[in-house]
């Protein structure tokens, strides 16, 4: 057997034999009819950053045709809010590659991701996954190269406390039970998530931990591998899908808010990409740092003021970008370094050996840990628009090869030290500053906005739509007016506690 479909956890690529990219109508009817499937569930993102969900009974064999063939009307004007009402209808068309079987439901049903098209039969502009289609598809043409993402999905589990083992106060990080509590919960979201086709890397607990008034709130995190950036963003989406359905069994809650409280670990939505050619990773050279990588990572310090504009986009995902809280805040990149904004992972570029020294017995490995090599934006969080977010980050390394001057760039912004020490102070005033609002965001993308709508990618329609969300709030000063009010931080928290 093909060894990337064995032990695969999704029900349907194992019955099927197949990967799921090779998935056909054909097959979606096989498996529903072989497998006693009597429901069918239509998913699609909107802009409120959330999946949508319309449920199909399967009357007969020709109407489970028709579905699959032709999609369905929905009312744009209430998923979109730059879609009039008077011009509303769009298609949803499934993907058959995004099958899996629903987890959570009583009645056997199969659940694909949908892409919307206009009345014209035509892929509509400005929706979420498009924009992101359109993005992948410039960077392969400007570059000739793939690009592949994916996201640490990091997120609270709230719940009665115990008070039993109690957790050391923000020291989390990869703790386990009896001391997490949460483990076998994320484990569960895990396996649901591979089931529905998530490529996932691993998962543990991080590095948040508090108890107030009774509840307990433990951070984790769910770490995906580098995948096509389309595949890489339907995946967040239907992780953080299963693991809120998860938690409503049990009682929990769960929030991937940027800031729930003063003083306590933030969750981020950190990106690593990786470019590939040919089925090879080009971020390394000779074991350095490629050129390929530096104009990628040059892109994304010059487009990094307006990226935020995607990946933080309510008030309080800014009172998680402020020193010292492992959140950046300047426009630099380093080795390592989780004081940056784009950080060089440790990846795996010495030449020992690690594997027969941890394990004398074994024969020596040949495995190619050159494939292993990303790089990591850090300042989104989990109010972003995943598929906008993506696409931004897209256009940004793609933009890294279309500047003359994209490697003095990457070696300008390059940074070595913690750029919060008292000792760094003359280097950190060196280094531009992301933008401290929805306010500052918007009118960075303003400012940048060409950029993004280079390539037909995202639409002038839907920088506007965000750009004016973004002013909405109207939070320029509001980091300031409210520092140290705790009562005010709190009510913020709670508007925005179920955000993306």
């Amino acid at each position: 057997m093909n060894k990337e479909l064995e032990l695969n956890p999704n029900k349907i690529v194992a019955y099927l034999g197949k990967s799921n990219k090779e998935f056909t109508k054909a097959d979606i009817i096989r498996y529903i009819k072989e497998n006693g499937v009597r429901m069918v569930n239509f998913m699609y993102p909107a802009g409120d950053g959330r999946l949508k969900t319309l449920n199909f009974v399967i009357n007969n064999a020709a109407y489970l045709d028709a579905i699959l063939t032709c999609g369905e009307r929905v009312d744009g004007s209430s998923l979109f809010p730059f879609i009039e009402a008077g011009s509303s209808d769009l298609y949803v068309l499934p993907r058959f590659s995004t099958a899996f079987l629903d987890p959570f439901a009583e009645i056997p049903t199969l659940s694909m991701l949908c892409s919307y098209f206009n009345k014209d039969g035509e892929p509509l502009e400005s929706s979420p996954e498009n924009t992101l289609r359109k993005a992948c598809r410039a960077f392969n043409e400007v570059t000739g190269m793939e690009f592949q993402a994916m996201g640490e999905l990091e997120y609270y589990v709230i719940a009665p406390d115990s008070g039993m083992f109690p957790a050391t106060d923000q020291k989390g990080y990869h703790e386990s039970a009896p001391y997490a509590k949460f483990n076998a919960f994320r484990t569960e979201c895990m396996a649901y998530i591979a089931q529905a086709g998530g490529e996932i890397k691993y998962g543990h607990s991080e590095v948040g931990n508090f108890t107030i008034d009774g509840l307990i709130y433990e951070q984790n995190e769910i770490e995906f591998l580098p995948v096509n950036a389309c595949d890489a963003a339907d995946q967040l989406m239907i992780a953080k899908w299963i693991i809120r359905n998860l938690a409503f069994q049990y009682g929990y809650d769960i929030t991937f808010a940027p800031k729930i409280t003063a003083g306590k670990a933030g969750s981020g939505l950190h990106v690593h990409m990786r470019i590939v050619k040919d089925g090879k990773n080009m971020m390394l050279d000779s074991g350095v740092l490629s050129s390929t990588a530096r104009r990628a990572i040059a892109g994304m310090m010059e487009l990094a003021p307006s990226i935020t504009a995607f990946g933080n986009t309510n008030p309080t995902s800014y009172f998680r970008l402020v020193p010292h809280q492992e959140a950046p805040t300047n426009i630099c990149w380093g080795d390592r370094n989780r004081s940056v904004l784009v950080r060089v992972p440790l990846g795996w570029a010495a030449k020992s050996d690690m594997c027969k020294l941890a394990n004398p017995i074994e024969n020596e490995s040949s495995y190619d840990t050159t494939q292993k090599q990303t790089v990591e934006m850090r300042s989104p969080d989990g109010s972003a628009d995943i598929y906008q977010l993506i696409a931004g980050l897209a256009v940004a390394c793609r933009y890294g090869f279309e500047l003359e001057n994209a490697l003095d760039i990457a070696e300008r912004t390059y940074v070595n030290v913690n750029i919060h020490q008292k000792e760094n102070a003359d280097k950190l005033s060196q280094l531009a500053q992301l933008p401290d609002s929805c306010e500052a965001s918007a009118d960075c993308l303003e400012r940048q906005r060409a950029v993004f709508e280079q390539h037909n990618v995202f639409s002038p329609a839907m920088i506007d739509g965000i750009i004016k969300r973004l002013r909405s709030y109207g939070d320029r000063t509001l980091r300031a007016d409210i520092n140290g009010n705790m009562e005010e931080m709190l009510k913020l928290v709670h508007r925005y506690f179920h955000c993306g």
